[in-house]
Order: structure tokens, then C-alpha cells, then sequence
């Protein structure tokens, strides 16, 4: 190993595992890369700090924590005789470090809103195609792995199923930076027991509980965190600022932004464009929270009434309030809500849809539709979780839960 790929073996304090290391150059490389260091910039939650302030941890911290488990799986499973070579390690490394470098800023609340109906699974497939390229097809494997071309499948299983780092990480990870302790998974013990049958991840059956203790956690996590209805109210508070500010620039009033963000603003690119003009990527990969957030500082003080009112309520977490029923608002009660508002600010009725938002939540913490987390016996016989368990909970876990929500501002009275 010559010197400058010495220096390359890094070591990050993190906060949740301790020191990670760095295992291979090139992984070195990726993590200095701008399309990795705008991971810095954009918070893993969104705005979920304004429920819980201690939430300001970032996709970067996320996707290093999921290497970090990566490399315990790994040595778990050569340790228990699986056959992997250096170069799937390092494959694999890549694909879970990589797995999240599509997200945009406020990670999932504006994806699809800021280039219609794109995805940040979208976003990463083209950035990963574009660093292999960059790296002379280093990435091959990663790639293969990551999009489960690879024919040993359990790989891009780690990365990506209902029991991958990415959940192990995420899971532990936000619980300790929101102090959510219903969230805590036993993340040593779960990686512990694991092992491959048959070219698939497995779990011993001994580790049972472990992943019962996983899918409970789940569950509350998203409900306590993911889905709590001040979180909800934030989200599609932002989401209708942006949305405002789109239409504003439909009519050719001057919105302020920085340079990309108003690119998006005025042009707003649909997903064929964002494939067909490189000039797109280049915006969006300049765009992080910050970005946003000193937009709609500013927009606090703009002429429009609306966009003011919406910016200032998110800016000074006035926030709408909102209602969790079991069934959907009715027309006749969204109008009079909607009247009010009319009234209370002095805008158009056709203005106070950005105030006053009806939509649905839904969660489910096992997905019995796709593929399975199994428990193998000792005799090498699988039975997935939802069988194996002799838990209720888990099939309760199983039925996703759909919830309606109703939001508007804080000053109109409907009863």
C-alpha cells in the first residue's frame, strides 16, 4: 500500500457507534466528492427538529453509520464460512455509502416537488452512473449490487430489504438524536445473527425476539417521529411555500432565491427534462436545506400576502393546526374552512388552498407484499417473521394503518 492510499484510511467520531474507519481508498474518494458532501447540508429528518430539536443529524452521518454496520455484517457472515471476496467487500461498501446520494434537500418532503414526479432512488441511479464514469467503472460491482443484478443477490439484501443497514442505521440512529428511547434496537445483536441460506439473507432463530424488538420499534418510530402530526403539519407547510412560490413565478412576480433554487422555481422541470438537460443535475446537486430555508427567511417579507403568511408561520413555528380522523374531511366543511380563511387574511378563496390541506397518512412496519425477513432453524428451514413469530404484535405489524389529517391556521375557529 503506498502512502497516499495510507492516508485515505480515515477514522470519523461519530456520536451513535464510536469510530468508524475508513476501508478502502476509494471510499475515501466518494466521501470527499461533492455529491457526498452535500450530504452535510441536508438534515436525515427533515423538519422534525421542530418536534424534536435535537433531530439536526444529516443523510452524511446516516450514510457513514450504515457503512459502519456494513463492515459488522460483513465480518459476521466470512466469520460464519460465507465465501467474499476484497472486491465484493469493497462493492458493497460503496453501494450502502452511495445508497442515499439522491436525496434532495428536506430528504423525502419535497421529493417529487421540486422536479415532478422524480425520486431520489431516481436521482441516485443517474449520480451513480456518473461517478462510475468519473472513476474509470470502479463502480461496476457497487453498481450491480445495488440495483440486484449482481448473482449473488444477498448482497444488495443488506442494502436494500426490510431488514438492510440503512433501516439498522436509521432506526438507532434517529432514536438517539431525537430521544425517542422506543425506537432503540439492539443493532450488535440483530448483525449477529445473521447468516445466508440459499443466496439469502436470514436471521437464526435465535434472534427471534431480536427482530420482533426491530419491528415494534418501527412501527412506533413512525408514529412517534416519521408520522407525528406536528411533523406532518411542517412538511406540507413547507411543501405548500414552495408551491406558492412556483405559482407567484407562473404570473411573473419576482420570487427571491439563490441562483439554483430559483431555477427550479421559475422553470419547474418535470423528470423527462431533468434526464434530457444536464444543466438540471448541475442545479440540483448545488441545492441543499440552507438553500431553502434563507429563501423563505426572506419571503417572510414578501408583497404577496400568502407566501408572507405561510413563510412566517413556518419561520416562527406558528404552525396550522391540525386534526387526525378516521375518515376523510367533507367538501361542505373544507369550504367553510376555507371561507374563514378568506375572511381572516383577506386573500382569494382560490389562495387559502395553501392554508388548509386534507391528505392521508399510512404505516405499516412489515410489508408482507414484498420480500420477507426469514428465521432459519436449526436444520436450515426458513419460515418467514410473520409466521416463525408466535407474537401477535407481528401480525398486527403487518397490516399497514391509514389515517386522514385536516390542517389549517391556528386563528380560524370551525367546529
Amino acid at each position: 500500500m503506498n502512502r497516499s492510499e495510507t492516508n485515505k484510511r480515515k477514522i470519523f467520531n461519530d456520536p451513535v457507534y464510536g469510530f468508524i474507519s475508513v476501508p478502502d481508498p476509494i471510499l475515501f474518494d466518494l466521501i470527499e466528492h461533492p455529491y457526498f458532501q452535500r450530504l452535510r447540508r441536508i438534515k436525515q429528518l427533515g423538519l422534525t427538529y421542530l418536534v424534536y430539536p435535537g433531530a439536526m443529524h444529516t443523510r452524511f452521518q446516516h450514510s457513514m453509520g450504515a457503512l459502519f454496520l456494513m463492515g459488522n455484517a460483513l465480518r459476521t457472515l466470512i466469520e460464519k464460512g460465507i465465501s467474499i471476496s476484497e472486491e465484493e467487500q469493497t462493492a458493497t461498501y460503496i453501494a450502502i455509502l452511495l445508497h442515499d446520494i439522491g436525496h434532495g434537500p428536506y430528504s423525502h418532503t419535497l421529493e417529487g416537488k421540486l422536479i415532478q414526479d422524480l425520486t431520489h432512488e431516481d436521482i441516485t441511479n443517474y449520480l451513480l452512473d456518473l461517478l462510475n464514469k468519473e472513476y474509470d467503472g470502479k463502480l461496476n460491482l457497487a453498481i450491480s449490487i445495488y440495483r440486484n443484478n449482481y448473482q449473488r443477490s444477498f448482497f444488495h439484501q443488506l442494502v436494500s430489504s426490510q431488514l438492510d443497514m440503512d433501516r439498522l442505521d436509521y432506526l438507532r440512529r434517529d432514536s438517539f438524536f431525537t430521544g425517542v428511547s422506543e425506537g432503540v434496537i439492539g443493532t450488535e445483536r440483530l448483525i449477529k445473527m445473521l447468516n445466508v441460506v440459499d443466496d439469502q439473507i436470514v436471521v437464526e432463530e435465535k434472534g427471534i425476539y431480536s427482530v420482533e424488538k426491530f419491528l415494534v420499534a418501527r412501527r412506533l418510530m413512525y408514529w412517534q417521529v416519521y408520522l407525528h402530526k406536528t411533523v406532518i403539519v411542517a412538511e406540507h407547510l413547507l411543501i405548500q411555500i414552495i408551491q406558492r412560490a412556483k405559482n407567484l413565478a407562473k404570473e411573473g412576480i419576482y420570487v427571491f432565491a439563490s441562483p439554483s433554487f430559483q431555477y427550479f422555481i421559475n422553470k419547474q422541470p418535470d423528470k423527462t427534462a431533468f434526464f434530457n438537460n444536464p444543466e438540471i443535475l448541475n442545479h440540483f446537486t448545488d441545492l441543499d436545506d440552507f438553500d431553502i430555508m434563507s429563501a423563505i427567511k426572506v419571503w417572510t417579507k414578501h408583497s404577496d400576502k400568502s407566501l408572507s403568511l405561510l413563510s412566517q408561520m413556518l419561520i416562527n413555528r406558528n404552525l396550522p393546526k391540525i386534526r387526525i380522523e378516521k375518515e376523510k374531511c367533507n367538501p361542505t366543511h373544507l369550504n367553510k374552512i376555507r371561507s374563514a380563511i378568506a375572511d381572516k387574511y383577506g386573500i382569494p378563496y382560490q389562495e387559502t388552498k395553501h392554508f388548509v390541506v386534507n391528505g392521508t397518512v399510512s404505516n405499516s412496519a412489515y410489508n408482507l407484499e414484498h420480500e420477507g425477513i426469514f428465521i432459519a432453524s436449526k436444520k436450515g428451514e426458513l419460515t418467514d417473521i410473520a409466521t416463525a413469530s408466535d407474537n401477535f404484535n407481528v401480525q398486527t405489524l403487518s397490516k399497514p394503518v391509514k389515517k386522514y389529517f385536516l390542517f389549517y391556521p391556528k386563528e380560524i375557529s370551525i367546529i
